[in-house]
């Protein structure tokens, strides 16, 4: 029987969701599943993630309040060890992506890395050049180490509460320092785990467009923010708005795309989204092959009437 252990993330003391798109791929496969919960002070996160697992490790110590990959990837190693784990689980975030590559270095696994689905215990589909092919990749070794596509996969539902069990950790020497973390701090959802997100391209025209015409259509809608990556390289707004194979893959409930002609690497970051709204003013512009509803128009003169019709159906 399959024995996953699951890392689950968390920020200032909030469980991260994607982490139960992870303990919902491991499900799939059976077996027992344990989520590690490891930080300073996160005692509250463990009791919370113990409605989604069968039981839960938690490992407190002021070496890991920091999530520096080094510590990180010995502490889980040792803890996968422990255990006997069969599988290695995390979201395919950014914080996965620094840290499980150590995982598996420590474990001698071999890695499956940014999933979309699970075939059986050794076999798992990702994408690969950027969405154009999905490779189906066999892992051989006796544990396998994988992060998950979070929006390839339904965050799991609570179920009785397993229990939680204090371990020790060792996060022993590093060579990693701490210097600082310089968020963007903002009233809109964020970006990767927003219902509604509102993203513009080179057809909004430069920073004003996006004053214009991207937020206020998403502050009508109580929206995250967007963008293309070629308008993040251009400055217009900042990298961390950039949604595409080399940002943030998002898949909300309803995704709205403003002057995006659609590149490959901006679908792989967004073809997940329920819903597709594409407004473009180029018939011939690639986002209209995946888009639920597209509209050809000026985006300049189409936008403000959209929200003054979001405003008015509000008030009816």
């Amino acid at each position: 029987m399959a024995t996953h252990l699951v890392v689950v993330e968390h920020d200032n003391g909030q469980l991260k969701k994607q982490t139960l798109s992870a303990v919902a791929a491991a499900r799939q496969l059976g077996g027992d599943v344990h989520a590690l919960v490891l930080g300073q002070g996160v005692s509250g996160v463990a009791d919370e993630v113990a409605a989604y697992a069968d039981q839960v490790h938690l490992g407190e110590h002021d070496g890991l309040k920091d999530r520096l990959a080094q510590p990180y990837g010995k502490v889980v190693a040792d803890a996968a060890g422990t255990l006997g784990a069969t599988h290695v689980w995390a979201a395919a975030t950014v914080a996965g992506k620094d840290f499980m590559p150590r995982v598996a270095t420590r474990l001698g696994a071999a890695m499956a890395s940014d999933i979309q689905e699970v075939i059986d215990e050794k076999t798992f589909k990702r994408p690969m050049w950027a969405g154009n092919v999905i490779g189906t990749v066999e892992l051989t070794t006796e544990t396998k180490v994988i992060t998950v596509r979070t929006t390839e996969f339904a965050p799991a539902e609570a179920g009785a509460a397993g229990a939680v069990n204090a371990i020790a950790v060792d996060p022993g020497e590093t060579t990693m320092r701490y210097v600082g973390f310089d968020g963007v701090q903002s009233e809109r959802p964020e970006l990767s785990e927003a219902s509604v997100v509102v993203s513009g391209g080179r057809g909004v025209k430069g920073p004003e467009g996006f004053k214009e015409l991207i937020e206020p259509l998403a502050d009508s809608l109580e929206a995250a923010i967007g963008a293309s990556r070629a308008v993040c390289d251009a400055g217009w707004v900042p990298n961390d708005w950039q949604v595409g194979q080399t940002g943030k893959v998002v898949a909300p409930e309803l995704y709205i795309a403003v002057g995006i002609s659609g590149a490959i690497q901006h679908v792989a970051g967004m073809k997940g989204s329920k819903t597709i709204v594409a407004i473009n003013k180029d018939p011939e512009a690639p986002i209209f092959q995946v888009a639920d509803y597209g509209l050809v128009a000026d985006a300049f003169k189409t936008v403000p009437e959209l929200i003054e019709g979001i405003k008015a159906a509000k008030a009816s």
